[in-house]
C-alpha cells in the first residue's frame, strides 16, 4: 500500500508558552482523533511530529493513525526553525518508500510548518538541504504577529498567517487538508498539487501572498 506521509512541524520555543503550547496540543489529538474517523486518512496517512526549539528532533516518527501517540511537548528556549528543516530532510531520506521500476513507493509527503516568530539559527542551510527533498504541498502557518511570512515564503509559496488565539483553527483546516489529499491519492491515484486544490480554510486563516 502506498502511504501519505504527513510532517507537522511545530515550534516549541518560549514565545508559546501557555495558551498557544496547549492549543498545539489540543490541535495535534483532535486531527487525529478525527483522521482516525475518515475511512481514507485511516488507511493511507501517516503522521510524524517535528518540534524545534533551541534544538529540533523527530518526536514521533512515520506512525500509522490507528498507533499514534502524541508525546508531551513544553515550550522554552529559541527557534531552530533550520535545524527542523534539516530533521525534516533526514526524515524523508530514512522513511519515505520510493518508487522504483518494480514498485510504487509512497506518495510525495505534506509538510506543515507553525511558527510563531523569526528562526534564531541557520534557517538557510537548513532550507537548502530540505529544497533537494521531492514534497508534495508544504504549507507555512504563521501564528500571531510576530512570525516572519518572508521567511516561511522563501520555504513554500503556500503561507497562512493566522492569531495565536486561533491555533486551533489551522489544525482543524489541516485535518480536512490530510483528509482531501488521501480522499484524492485513493480515488484516482494523483496527487494534491498545490494551495487551490486543498479545502478552502476557515476565515480566521488569511493566505498571504
Amino acid at each position: 500500500m502506498r502511504r501519505l506521509p504527513v510532517y507537522l512541524l511545530l515550534d516549541c520555543s518560549g514565545s508559546m508558552m501557555g495558551e498557544p503550547i496547549e492549543q498545539v496540543k489540543n490541535g495535534v489529538q483532535v486531527m487525529v482523533s478525527s483522521l482516525r474517523n475518515n475511512p481514507q486518512a485511516i488507511e493511507t496517512a501517516y503522521i510524524s511530529i517535528i518540534t524545534f526549539d533551541s534544538s529540533a528532533r523527530q518526536l514521533v516518527p512515520l506512525t500509522e493513525l490507528s498507533n499514534f501517540q502524541m508525546k508531551d511537548i513544553q515550550a522554552s528556549g529559541t527557534t531552530s526553525l533550520g535545524e527542523a528543516l534539516k530533521v525534516l530532510s533526514n526524515s524523508i531520506d530514512t522513511e519515505i518508500t520510493k518508487t522504483t521500476p518494480e514498485t510504487k513507493g509512497d506518495w510525495k509527503p505534506l509538510v506543515f510548518i507553525m511558527t510563531d516568530g523569526m528562526p534564531t539559527d541557520d534557517w538557510k542551510s537548513g532550507l537548502a538541504e530540505f529544497k533537494k527533498r521531492k514534497t508534495g504541498v508544504v504549507v507555512g502557518c504563521a501564528a500571531g504577529n510576530n512570525a516572519d511570512t518572508q521567511v516561511l515564503k522563501e520555504i513554500t509559496e503556500n503561507v497562512v498567517s493566522i492569531s495565536i488565539d486561533d491555533i486551533t483553527k489551522f489544525f482543524q483546516w489541516v485535518t480536512a487538508s490530510i483528509g482531501v489529499s488521501s480522499t484524492k491519492v485513493e480515488d484516482s491515484g494523483k496527487e494534491v498539487g498545490g494551495l487551490n486544490e486543498l479545502p478552502p480554510p476557515p476565515s480566521e486563516l488569511n493566505i498571504v501572498v
